[in-house]
């Protein structure tokens, strides 16, 4: 019987990642408060994500139209594995269905994948890696997966 490090286990991990590709994500969150405050905190209110998540989200700024339009272009700031990366990201807006669709530009996880145009939060990330060298994204599954459940204080108290 032999023991395999962590150090191992992730290393056979990342092996395994690497074969893959591309894929498709989904994680559902259940959360408390209603689906109206969830929609407003990520359809206009991400100034105050920093607040909420400040270790993992350190600002948001708006490039390009105002904080909840259609079409919107915002610049994070945020912290992934102990690395300060940048996410540049264009919104698009649905009120009817409460949805907000963030479509990555520009960034440290699109040098990795290609970007594709196309009260429980489902988060769905489809990816397509540019090259087979670098892993399946899940630690940025894992990040979006975590604000989400950060965001549930800072909203229930608003």
């Amino acid at each position: 019987q032999s023991v395999i490090s962590s150090t191992q286990a992730k290393q056979k991990q990342q092996e395994r990642e690497k074969l893959a590709t591309s894929g498709t994500y989904v994680t559902e969150v259940p959360l408390n408060g209603t689906a109206e405050k969830y929609y407003k905190r990520w359809k206009s209110e991400n100034h105050l994500f920093p607040d909420a998540a400040g270790h993992h989200i350190q600002s948001v700024t708006v490039h390009d139209g105002d904080w909840d339009s259609h079409g919107g272009i915002k610049i994070w700031n945020y912290t992934l594995d102990g690395k300060q990366e940048i996410f540049k990201e264009k919104r698009e807006i649905d009120d009817e269905n409460k949805s907000v669709t963030v479509r990555g530009l520009e960034g440290h996880v699109m040098e990795q994948l290609k970007s594709e145009d196309g009260c429980i939060c489902k988060i769905t990330m489809i990816w397509e890696k540019r090259n087979d060298d670098f892993p399946e994204p899940s630690d940025y599954m894992r990040l979006l997966k975590s604000l989400v459940v950060d965001m549930e204080d800072h909203v229930l108290k608003a």
